[in-house]
């Protein structure tokens, strides 16, 4: 197979050796091209070049915001995508059932199946796994800028999202899905193309890659008692108690706000002011399952 894998070498918990990285790729796929990400969006560029020079596919190595880059250049192409989890949560990589083990990932693809998976849109921009708005977006944004200042890692995360989800309140949005309007004030909307966030958490356990619909779930915004109650559930495939949750399938929804509107794409934090569209693009980009 030929093949192309791009790897984000500031992804993972810790700094890998490049080395054995890239021995563990030439023992299991010989002669195979290996490049690295040197900014943002340099993924989207070298997948964008693997297809053109004809590879069967182009795998990524990193988070979620590396495989969403990576995905981006593949789009409507023959070429593949592949993904070896080095994030923190490898919500897509767990949908697709791809192993946390470094090498033993490599080893699973080697007899991966090439798949025509659906893909989302937000206000145009891809999403592979979730797209939503309300307090994890909120979370996202802040996380962001407070990252700017120098502070990254799990404990300020902790802190914000710990502050946020006592002071946070519910926005009461105009949706339309599939042409029916409402008026709602969740404490959370996910348009969900996969299952997961990552951890296991499965805000969608029902979602598929390839049915051509998006699970759009609404959090209801619930006593924060009934919430603690509830979020073991999401943990699970099928228990969702105490109600908190709502779910239908969609093709395509427009939420309106005036004003500003923070939403998230795969968990990268996002924008925009007025309306958000979420579209759907049917078997827009194949995905290489590994071996059960």
């Amino acid at each position: 197979m030929k093949i192309r894998f791009i790897l984000n070498p500031k992804s993972g918990k810790r700094q890998a050796d490049l080395e054995q990285l890239a021995a563990c790729i030439q023992l299991n796929f010989p002669g195979a091209d290996m490049r690295l990400t040197k900014d943002p969006g340099h993924a989207t560029e070298l997948a964008k070049e693997a297809a053109d020079m004809g590879f069967e596919a182009a795998v990524a190595i990193g988070g979620d915001g590396t495989i969403n880059e990576t995905a981006r250049g593949l789009v409507g192409t023959d070429t593949a995508l592949g993904v070896i989890p080095r994030g923190s949560g490898n919500g897509f990589a767990r949908e697709l059932g791809m192993p946390l083990l470094f090498e033993e990932a490599v080893m699973r693809l080697q007899r991966a199946t090439a798949v025509p998976c659906d893909a989302g849109r937000a206000n145009g921009e891809l999403f592979l796994n979730l797209a939503g708005v309300g307090i994890e977006a909120d979370i996202a944004w802040q996380f962001m800028e407070h990252g700017k200042m120098g502070a990254r890692g799990m404990w300020p995360y902790f802190k914000i999202g710990a502050k946020t989800a006592l002071s946070y309140k519910p926005k009461t949005l105009e949706l339309t899905a599939d042409g029916v309007q409402t008026n709602t004030a969740p404490l959370t909307l996910v348009f969900a193309n996969g299952r997961q966030y990552g951890s296991n958490f499965k805000i969608a356990p029902k979602a598929s890659l390839t049915d051509g619909l998006l699970d759009m779930v609404t959090v209801t915004d619930a006593p924060k008692w009934k919430l603690a109650l509830a979020a073991p559930a999401f943990f699970t495939d099928n228990w969702r108690p105490f109600g908190v949750t709502e779910t239908s399938r969609v093709k395509h929804a427009l939420i309106r706000l005036p004003g500003d509107i923070v939403y998230h794409i795969d968990g990268e934090p996002r924008k925009t002011r007025d309306m958000l569209e979420i579209t759907l693009e049917p078997k827009a980009l194949k995905v290489l399952f590994p071996e059960k």
